[in-house]
């Protein structure tokens, strides 16, 4: 019913940013809360920014005062701006589409774009 497509992500050297975008297919998108995972190699997916369709807005305490999560409802996008970017944010960033009821319950997914952080 909704398809989410990314991009924006690349390589990057460490304190560098990028602005991660995904814009999304499927009606009453500004109904949905999203939000933005990551998994890096060897490790477990984990949900690094949510924002609800309030726009209230919750990270992981890693990326606190470097990522921003923010949505465009007329253009169905999401944005996750990331600065002072580290090697350990290296990972595929996906982009979805829940809800969120005392934690985050995700049921769109986007197809995952790659950010490496390397000198």
């Amino acid at each position: 019913q909704m398809q989410l497509v990314e991009s924006g992500g690349g390589l990057v050297q460490p304190g560098g940013s990028l602005r991660l975008s995904c814009e999304a297919s499927g009606s009453m998108f500004s109904f949905y809360d999203l939000g933005w995972y990551r998994q890096a190699p060897g490790k477990q997916r984990e949900l690094v920014a949510t924002i609800t369709r309030r726009d209230s807005t919750e990270y992981v305490d890693s990326v606190k005062d470097r990522f921003t999560i923010s949505r465009a409802n007329a253009k169905n996008t999401i944005y996750l701006q990331m600065n002072s970017l580290k090697p350990e944010d290296t990972a595929v960033y996906y982009c979805t589409a829940g809800q969120y009821s005392g934690r985050y319950y995700p049921g769109y997914w986007g197809q995952g774009t790659q950010v490496t952080v390397s000198s």
